[in-house]
């Protein structure tokens, strides 16, 4: 039996039902689990010392393009708003390959342990030159982080009316097929599960009809849930209205695209009839917000949706749109931008914590996950708040209004993944290396 014991804790935020924070704890943890909270607690295993930390859960990040880590700040679509962004890098993603989607994914998600995120999914969606969804997988299991990638896809290129060039788009019988192989081969529905894989159609202007339909159809036989892009700006909802004769919300749920096994991202322009269908059919909702100023897509009704009763996490989105990938500066900006359109009391540091904790877990379908209680998974981010950002604060528990962005250890199931701030799982600074050189080769070929 492998056992740590987190020892005397400053204070463990631990996000359970009664959103309880303790002072001067210990948290026992064996075989991925938590098994025990309380003070003076004795350990046989390994000690980690916390008098100068914050504990909370592990943050959750519900939504991501990974591969996007390796264009980041390119030029040409730095101040481009979204489908004109999308027309700038389309070109050079289709020089990519399986070592760049691993070394992107690698690269990504070390950036996100760092900020104290355990749990990611991922929204891949193209498949150039031989890459898959398998090349994101095994960077995940390398570095240790609980992972949930989506199956992507786009099946209407330029030549039919869409997006993305036809070198980018594949058939959809392929889609499906491929859909199938990799939930059969990684898909592990277990609590406590390491690999979830979802069905994820890129958005509803890159894809038909039919397949919507029969991703939903898939995905349910198959067990697993759905993910796509929806209500992200003005133009989305133009496109849907011109080509569908309704909006984004109804579109979806037309075709099968709500319910608490379905999670969209972005949802900048839903409106209150599509607000209150998200309520009613438990329709989770990833929250992008760094991306949606990025892009200028505008602020999404996160008060509205939570007052609702509508399922929030959030996401960093793509390391092209926003450009970073700190789950707690995400945290942090959803919160800003709730009191920037609401008022300074519309969304509380704790809330936004929670959004980014409990809130994740519950948009990806993890009870197991997301808060620290006995008997829940061992996802823990350690935050040293001794340090010159909390200096001076008088509720160090305030951690997104006073505190520090990177995280000191972070635990995903019960394994160290982060020491002392820094990657305990593999050579960080060589990955950082490849992935530079990787994006000096693409910018010399475009």
């Amino acid at each position: 039996m492998t056992e740590t014991l987190i020892r005397n804790a400053q204070t463990v935020l631990t996000m359970d039902d009664d959103r309880r924070e303790l002072a001067g704890v210990d948290i026992r943890v064996s075989n991925g689990v938590i098994t025990e909270i309380g003070p003076g607690l004795r350990g046989d295993g390994s000690v980690i010392e916390a008098g100068a930390c914050v504990v909370t859960p592990g943050l959750v990040n519900t939504h991501h393009h990974l591969y996007q880590t390796l264009t980041r700040a390119v030029p040409g679509g730095q101040d481009a708003l979204l489908f004109g962004w999308l027309q700038t890098l389309y070109p050079i993603w289709s020089r990519f390959g399986p070592e760049e989607m691993f070394i992107s994914a690698q690269i990504g998600l070390a950036e996100l342990a760092l900020s104290g995120c355990t749990m990611s999914s991922d929204h891949l969606y193209l498949y150039p030159n031989g890459a898959s969804l398998d090349d994101t997988i095994h960077a995940a299991a390398e570095i240790g982080l609980r992972f949930h990638p989506t199956r992507g896809a786009m099946s209407i290129g330029e030549s039919d009316g869409g997006l993305p060039p036809d070198a980018l788009v594949e058939t959809e019988a392929a889609i499906l097929d491929d859909c199938i192989r990799v939930i059969d081969r990684f898909h592990d529905p277990r609590d406590g599960a390491m690999l979830r894989v979802g069905v994820a159609p890129c958005s509803p202007f890159s894809v038909s009809r039919e397949l919507m339909r029969d991703a939903a159809l898939l995905a349910r036989d198959k067990g697993v849930m759905l993910h796509t892009h929806l209500a992200e700006n003005d133009e989305d909802i133009a496109y849907s209205q011109a080509q569908f004769g309704c909006r984004p919300g109804e579109y979806a749920q037309e075709l099968g695209w709500t319910g608490e096994d379905v999670w969209h991202a972005h949802c900048v322009k839903l409106d209150a009839q599509e607000i209150d269908l998200f309520s009613k059919t438990g329709t989770g909702v990833a929250h992008c917000p760094c991306s949606n100023c990025r892009l200028g897509s505008g602020i999404a009704p996160v008060r509205a949706m939570r007052d609702a009763g509508v399922t929030v996490g959030l996401g960093v989105d793509g390391s092209a749109s926003n450009d970073a990938g700190s789950l707690m500066d995400e945290a942090r900006q959803a919160m800003l931008l709730q009191r920037v359109d609401r008022g300074a009391d519309a969304m509380s540091a704790r809330e936004a914590l929670w959004i980014a904790t409990r809130g994740g877990a519950a948009v990806l379908g993890r009870p197991d996950c997301g808060q620290i209680a006995v008997g829940k998974r061992a996802d823990l981010a350690l935050w040293d708040v001794s340090g010159v950002e909390a200096a001076g604060s008088w509720d160090k528990a305030a951690i997104l209004l006073a505190g520090p962005r990177r995280v000191r250890h972070l635990l995903v199931e019960g394994r160290q993944v982060v020491r002392d701030g820094e990657i305990a799982t593999f050579d960080l600074r060589e990955a950082v290396v490849k992935q530079n050189r990787l994006a000096l080769r693409l910018a010399e070929a475009v």
